[in-house]
């Protein structure tokens, strides 16, 4: 037990609720006895959102409240304390943990703290770029985009306030434009503007949108959005972001007043500073998920490093995050006990994105799925998702049916 003597109830201590930690917290509740572990769940809110649906209310085509989830409703508060705390640092010799207000001990933590926009070095995507990662920052794009339109009726010759610039055509990027592409005509009509001047571009790097996936569903889905009205810059970087637009790696300018970063996330800079070997913020983990050299440590999401049979690293995935969760909360439970550890497998269930409220792409074993089809797998997984974390009373609280 890594050198702790437990002559008390050993204390395990959760970082964040994001998808990795809360499922942990979850599991736990479940698997452990009252008697055999204080656990304590710690989190800057009162409440966990479902990162993978933030970019409807991004867009203003789902209400903010749909992605919100009130942690004290999913949680057993006879089995878990809850923390409502921003973590400033992590000791690991010490087994502590500081927060905005006191410390906490530990005898064995859950790192789960969630990422940080990864920005390359871009001058001036940290300043002045907007970036999907809360419900905080999902409302102030809303209303950021509405304000724009606002704005034009009064400047009617600012046609930077109707062009939408997206860098990034990952998943959150693809998702965000599409349902971009489905508010804006709305947008227009609220505003009386022509929809003809309205641009929306989602910029990639990489010499394809959505990455790694599957070329003939990727075909479908720029077909798709490019009929929808998006524009897309592929194979070239963005070398510059400042307040009146972007500047592209050709020397092409594109002016806007909204740019919507989703490019990359990297790990929480607390982990360096706790003094872990990080790569981009985030820890390579053993195969039980736990800090190399600290095996009462575990990380999970997007925080941690899991490499695959090729020796290439997952995506920092909610379905990793998940796996992780359920993983992390056996091998808890195991060495309270003294049972034997179980190495981590992730396991893929498919992947899906989604093209707007009734349009995705998914790819579940060697089934290719677009369409209708695949939207509705795309409700299916959020569904027992909520089913896994809150049971049926969460399932028909939030599920979209």
């Amino acid at each position: 037990m890594d050198g702790i003597i437990m002559n008390r109830l050993p204390r395990i201590v959760i970082l964040g609720a994001g998808y990795g930690g809360i499922v942990t917290a979850i599991r736990l509740q479940k698997e452990l006895n009252y008697n055999e572990a204080d656990v304590t769940l710690v989190n800057k809110h009162d409440y966990h959102y479902i990162t993978t649906n933030l970019h409807m209310p991004a867009a203003g085509t789902d209400d903010p409240k749909n992605a919100r989830i009130n942690i004290l409703n999913i949680i057993d508060e006879f089995k878990i304390v809850f923390v409502k705390a921003t973590v400033k640092e992590i000791r690991p010799h010490e087994r502590k943990i500081v927060l905005d207000e006191g410390v906490l001990s530990y005898d064995y933590l859950v790192i789960g703290l969630g990422g940080e926009p990864e920005t390359f070095g871009i001058p001036g995507m940290k300043e002045y770029a907007m970036h999907i990662r809360s419900l905080n920052s999902v409302n102030l794009i809303r209303e950021h985009i509405e304000y724009q339109f606002a704005k034009f009726k009064q400047e009617p010759y600012r046609r930077e306030y109707l062009t939408f610039v997206v860098g990034g055509a990952g998943f959150t990027g693809i998702e965000f434009v599409a349902e971009l592409a489905e508010r804006i005509p709305k947008l227009c009509k609220q505003f009386d503007v022509d929809p003809s001047w309205t641009k929306i571009y989602s910029i990639e790097a990489a010499p394809s949108i959505l990455p790694g996936f599957d070329q003939e569903l990727v075909e479908y889905a720029r077909k798709t959005l490019e009929d929808n009205g998006v524009e897309f810059i592929v194979g070239t970087p963005i070398k510059e972001c400042y307040q009146d637009g972007v500047v592209l790696a050709t020397g092409e300018e594109i002016k806007t007043t909204t740019v919507v970063w989703t490019g990359g996330i990297r790990g929480n800079s607390l982990l360096e500073k706790a003094g872990f070997d990080v790569v981009r913020g985030r820890v390579q983990v053993d195969p039980y998920l736990r800090v190399p050299g600290h095996d009462n440590i575990y990380v999970v999401g997007d925080c941690s490093i899991v490499m695959n049979a090729e020796g290439k690293p997952y995506p920092p995935t909610a379905q990793i995050a998940m796996q992780q969760g359920i993983s992390v909360a056996h091998n808890l439970v195991a060495t309270i006990r003294n049972e034997g550890l179980r190495e981590f497998k992730f396991e893929s269930k498919g992947t899906v994105a989604s093209l707007g409220k009734r349009n995705a792409i998914a790819i579940v074993g060697n089934r290719k799925l677009k369409g209708y089809k695949a939207s509705l797998l795309k409700k299916l997984i959020d569904i027992r998702y909520l089913y896994m974390i809150g049971g049926i009373p969460l399932v028909i609280r939030k599920a979209r049916f």
